[in-house]
């Protein structure tokens, strides 16, 4: 099978300075890729760049064999890649949860009915079913960041891009987020500056930093208390 994702010298810049830097990717199809690094050190404009919403100043994004170079042809691919957005408030826009999360199937084809059902399951299993009729913009920060992602799955992408999934995200809904991340057949990217949920979800990490990316080792140390940490590969 294709790859899903590949990024070939990709440079992206904004008033002149270099936030990208001649990127290379690539992600196996169900690889669990954390991609870390400093505030603004450019992790979002990544995955912003990934599906179209960045355009690079030079290099390519492949994207299931497919070189993207215009809108059409990220559009044509953006269904099977689930983008996360930081913000919660950004992504919701339909009244109430099971609209917001029946959107996506509705609006590639499927039926009221169909769509409805779709977005159902979802929520089922996520274990967040009990939302289905309330308002969107009166749920908890991890309440918003579930139905956000109920959105995305209902999608059946192969691909997720997730940007501080844990932001606002309590104990009872973080568990809930991690266990969907786990049985998710698909690749991910995750950004995130959780280290602990990066070491529990990650099968392999980078670090974003001065416009590219360096490999990085996922440490899980043992204390009195579990305490991972992300570090970077020293020189070969």
């Amino acid at each position: 099978m294709t790859e899903p994702l590949c990024l070939q010298n990709l440079s992206v810049s904004r008033d002149g300075k270099a936030i990208l830097d001649g990127i290379d990717l690539r992600l196996g199809e169900s690889e669990r890729l954390a991609i870390v690094g400093a505030n603004g050190a450019g992790k979002t404009t990544l995955l912003r760049s990934i599906v179209g919403l960045e355009k690079p100043d030079a290099g390519d994004v492949i994207l299931f064999g497919d070189v993207c170079k215009r809108e059409r042809d990220y559009r044509a691919k953006r269904p099977r890649i689930g983008f996360l957005f930081q913000e919660s408030d950004d992504q919701l826009f339909c009244p109430s949860v099971i609209e917001d999360v029946a959107f996506g199937p509705l609006n590639t084809g499927a039926s009221e009915a169909e769509a409805r059902l779709i977005a159902a399951q979802t929520l089922e299993c996520l274990g967040i079913d009990h939302l289905a009729e309330r308002f969107t913009h009166r749920l908890s920060g991890g309440e918003k960041r579930l139905v956000c992602l109920a959105g995305l799955l209902a999608m059946r992408p192969n691909v997720l891009l997730l940007d501080e999934p844990t932001n606002g995200v309590d104990a009872e809904n973080g568990a809930r987020l991690r266990a969907a991340l786990l049985a998710f057949p698909g690749a991910i990217i995750l950004v995130s500056h959780d280290d602990r949920f990066v070491a529990e979800i990650a099968t392999r990490a980078l670090i974003l930093a001065e416009g590219r990316l360096k490999p990085a080792e996922i440490h899980d140390h043992v204390h009195s208390h579990r305490h991972p940490h992300i570090h970077a590969k020293p020189a070969p």
